[in-house]
């Protein structure tokens, strides 16, 4: 299992970054995902479900993200989804905001990435842990980059 927790400040309003995170812009951040619908109650409710195909190459996988957690105040935002990626990997991930200023977010992004099976906690073993935390941080700094164009 690999398992993160990381924080950035970024230098925009809490709102500007949380529209981010919403449907319609979850490509913006997302490059990878060619679908993103929403297939089962509300995008802001816990319990959610969205069928999202993802691109690795000229491979495609279709999954369902499921909605864990989904917070939306004024000082604090907290979306949670978790997903099984290929039959192999069992994704979590959350993002949260905190409001530091009005014109300043700190983005904490956790998640952690398990193999459900041994074809998946193989692979896992194999990667090397500097790959995916630059993933991670690739991420991070596409949400600051796109938070601070939109700002």
């Amino acid at each position: 299992m690999i398992s993160w927790k990381e924080e950035k400040m970024i230098h925009a309003p809490i709102e500007t970054v949380w529209d981010l995170f919403r449907d319609e812009n979850i490509q913006t951040i997302m490059p990878k995902i060619e679908e993103h619908v929403l297939i089962e109650l509300e995008e802001h409710q816990v319990g959610a479900k969205h069928r999202q195909t993802y691109r690795e190459g000229k491979r495609l996988e279709t999954y369902t993200v499921d909605t864990l957690a989904y917070e939306d105040r004024e000082e604090y935002k907290e979306k949670r989804i978790s997903f099984v990626l290929g039959k192999a990997f069992k994704i979590s991930l959350g993002f949260i905001l905190e409001k530091v200023s009005e014109r300043e977010t700190k983005f904490i992004y956790e998640g952690q990435n398990k193999g459900v099976n041994f074809v998946g906690r193989a692979m896992l073993k194999l990667s090397r842990q500097k790959d995916q935390m630059n993933v991670v941080q690739e991420f991070m700094d596409r949400v600051e980059g796109e938070a601070i164009k939109r700002n």
